[in-house]
């Protein structure tokens, strides 16, 4: 007979999740109502969304299509398919690019390394340009690279028609795809996440600054991209730790320059101030055990697959319970990460949050001795 469970953690899951308390949690106040198009905050560790208007609604990027740009670059680099120091002779067609520049001259040779950080630094489109011509012979099928690398993060929503960001029909993106794509460059490329905070760029004797102004403005931003456009509007992707936390601001469409900044800070700020995020348990720690049968071993550990945090307001930690549902009796064999069980995450007796568990070792199939025994055991049941 199939038989659903549903239980507590033992005294391993105590130290990291409180007992339920009496006392109602206190809800985080209102996010603050910037002046823009489109915005978010999320928490880059738990995913969890701590502020949004129109998050979903396609807007034209601008430049914040470089994230993307570069998240195509970086692979390359990964893979060994293109390197630092390769040397990129500029065509005529990436010189004569139009609005940011690193102003590079046609016919000559620089290095990846280089274009890369004018593509971040000062939003070069020359280098955009460059680089793709480079990697994949035109910018068309760069492109298609791109487009192929956001849907396979998820961004359903994002087409890319060029590698500039400037105008251009169904190039588009969201503020909720655009969060997902910072989070998947931090994630996938930390080697590589200072370069978003490099302040100023000199070539050919120009020097160039960043026009994210708050990594002048506030010490705990350390990236990403600003965008700009009559069609976007000024745009930005702002990322800041403070402590433990990281978070990522997006906004779309603001009015001005000055405008974006104040909006990313307010919401940078209110995040930090109302909200906490916490380490639960570490990626493949045991957290509970289940009943195997008919296998060579008679229970199974589970734990989660990644790191599993929880975002919430300010003194919520306090009131989170966590439960464990198994769905059915386990039957060797097993594979070691096949999803078993759920944690499910209680705020005052509310669920808030449910986390896939993963068997953790490999279980196969018991001798005839081993499954005998379990017959029996089934059958007295």
């Amino acid at each position: 007979m199939r038989k659903r469970f549903c239980f507590w953690f033992a005294a391993a899951a105590v130290a990291l999740v409180s007992a339920h308390s009496t006392h109602a949690a206190t809800p985080a106040p209102q996010a603050p109502d910037v002046p823009a198009k489109a915005w978010l905050l999320v928490d880059y560790q738990s995913g969890q969304v701590l502020a949004a208007r129109s998050a979903e609604t396609v807007l034209p990027p601008a430049s914040l299509t470089k994230l993307a740009v570069s998240y195509v670059l970086f692979q390359h680099l990964r893979d060994g398919k293109l390197k630092l120091t390769d040397r990129v002779t500029v065509s005529a067609h990436a010189a004569e690019a139009k609005g940011a520049r690193m102003f590079l001259q046609a016919s000559e040779t620089i290095d990846v390394e280089a274009l890369i950080k004018g593509l971040l630094v000062v939003s070069a489109n020359d280098a955009a340009v460059a680089l793709a011509e480079h990697v994949a012979g035109s910018d068309a099928t760069f492109v298609a690279q791109m487009n192929a690398a956001t849907r396979a993060l998820g961004m359903s929503n994002t087409n890319f028609v060029t590698v500039n960001g400037l105008p251009a029909t169904g190039h588009v993106s969201t503020a909720h795809d655009l969060a997902r794509l910072a989070a998947a460059l931090l994630r996938d490329f930390p080697e590589y996440y200072s370069w978003f905070s490099i302040k100023d760029l000199t070539y050919h004797s120009i020097r160039q600054f960043n026009r994210n102004a708050l990594l002048w403005r506030d010490p705990t931003v350390d990236g990403f991209k600003t965008g700009q456009t009559r069609e976007a509007g000024f745009c930005l992707v702002a990322s800041a730790k403070r402590g433990e936390m990281r978070l990522i601001a997006v906004v779309l469409g603001a009015a001005d320059e000055n405008a974006r900044v104040i909006a990313a800070q307010q919401l940078l700020d209110y995040g930090f101030r109302y909200y906490e995020t916490r380490l639960l348990y570490p990626a493949r720690t045991p957290v509970a055990k289940v009943r195997i049968l008919m296998g060579d071993a008679s229970t199974l550990a589970l734990g989660p697959a990644q790191d599993l945090y929880l975002t919430l307001p300010r003194g919520w930690h306090e009131h989170v319970r966590a439960r464990l549902t198994v769905k059915q009796e386990q039957v060797a064999p097993v594979h070691a990460g096949q999803v078993i069980g759920a944690l499910v995450i209680d705020v005052d007796q509310d669920p808030v949050s449910e986390y896939p568990l993963v068997a953790l070792d490999e279980v196969a199939e018991g001798n005839v001795f081993q499954r005998a025994a379990d017959h029996v055991r089934l059958w007295f049941q």
